[in-house]
């Protein structure tokens, strides 16, 4: 709430971004009430029918102005630079919309200098509390399957979202591609889950060209269903990995692609490390925001998992489902390569202790409270601690 009234002071128009179903609907009219805002829905006939002549309509009014799933009406972005751009303009415009690369696409163009861009994802761990990390990991942060009550309930959730997705969501973007082979390309991308991307590997199994199959990760990257982390790399002499690794953004919507029903399922599952793995990265950047992230690898082996430039220094994360994770050759490697000034490792423990000069185990939970905007907060706890074991 706080970063998207700090956005709409800053900007003329905000674009509040996320998947469907993760609350941007609730946020906006929670954060509207407050500031006597007028609410349109793009999705409603009546409020498409009032917003034909939208200069007419929203030209004389004043103060702030919330327009719900603007991708349905891409021709108001025109309106909206108008609007913002007369000299007596009294009103700020907040806009929300599920289908990222039509509305970056459309805003970035239309609205250039005008619009700033607010990302919302499900909940995190600093807002369920790290008592229920368990939970949140299992179910994933959309707010009906978190809140669901039962892990039955969470996974029929999962599923008519991924089923709605598939039939109506992506259609409606303009987009024909059958739902049974955009849902057997998503499985397959699951069971990839934080592997580096192989688009001929995957073109052979589906029977399809790289190009076709690379059209269909981009889909599911813009409407905010994939994450894919780009490789960092740079000249030290060592052949380094060039391709992006994958990972689904939600592991409530990875599990039941996987055909995990439970806490025991998941405990016993082959693809256990790299869920967590997933997960962690995605509350670490969730709590850090960086402008960019990466990961890093070369040929020889060594690796990490997360690559952050963050206040001029660099810092890495090894994400470890271990509860006495060790320190790796790789970690050595990448720290003396990357010249970090920090690695830290990731892991489902309790205790954070230092394991090296420029090495902390890093418990995930202590990632969503303690580790609000710097890395820095972390190494001074930790020295507060005093290397607790």
């Amino acid at each position: 709430m706080a970063r998207l009234g700090e956005a709409c002071g800053r900007s003329p128009v905000t674009a509040l971004l996320g998947p469907r179903q993760c609350g941007k609907t609730t946020l906006a009219r929670q954060f509207g009430d407050s500031r006597n805002a007028v609410y349109f829905d793009c999705e409603s006939q009546a409020d498409l029918r009032r917003l034909e002549n939208p200069e007419l309509v929203l030209g004389p009014m004043t103060g702030l102005i919330i327009i719900d799933e603007i991708q349905a009406m891409p021709n108001l972005f025109k309106a909206l630079r108008v609007l913002v751009d007369r000299p007596e303009a009294g009103s700020r415009f907040l806009v929300l919309g599920s289908a990222s690369p039509q509305v970056v696409r459309s805003a970035s163009e239309t609205l250039a200098g005008r619009v700033e861009f607010v990302e919302l994802s499900g909940f995190d761990l600093s807002e369920v509390g790290e008592e229920r990390l368990d939970e949140l990991w299992l179910r994933g942060g959309f707010p009906r399957a978190f809140l669901a009550a039962s892990n039955a309930d969470s996974i029929a959730w999962h599923e008519g979202f991924i089923r709605t997705f598939l039939e109506r969501d992506i259609p409606q973007l303009g987009i024909t591609i059958p739902s049974t082979a955009m849902r057997r390309f998503w499985t397959m991308v699951a069971h990839y889950h934080g592997q580096v991307w192989n688009a001929s590997e995957l073109a052979r199994s589906m029977g399809l060209s790289g190009k076709t199959v690379r059209s269909y990760l981009d889909i599911l990257s813009g409407t905010f269903m994939v994450r894919q982390v780009q490789p960092w790399y740079e000249n030290i002499g060592k052949r380094q990995v060039k391709a992006p690794k994958v990972y689904l953004r939600d592991t409530g919507l990875l599990h039941s692609l996987l055909g995990i029903n439970g806490r025991q399922g998941l405990l016993g599952h082959p693809r256990i490390g790299a869920s967590w793995e997933g997960f962690a990265i995605e509350q670490t950047l969730k709590s850090l925001k960086p402008s960019e992230a990466y990961f890093w690898a070369t040929y020889s082996g060594a690796e990490v998992d997360l690559f952050l430039l963050h206040g001029g220094k660099r810092y890495a994360f090894e994400m470890k489902f271990n509860e006495a994770p060790k320190i790796t050759r790789s970690m050595r490697v990448a720290i003396d390569c990357l010249g970090l000034d920090h690695l830290f490792v990731v892991y489902p423990g309790i205790h954070a202790y230092p394991a090296d000069n420029r090495i902390s185990v890093v418990p995930l939970r202590m990632i969503g409270t303690h580790f609000k905007s710097d890395p820095r907060e972390i190494t001074a706890f930790l020295g507060e601690e005093g290397g607790r074991p």
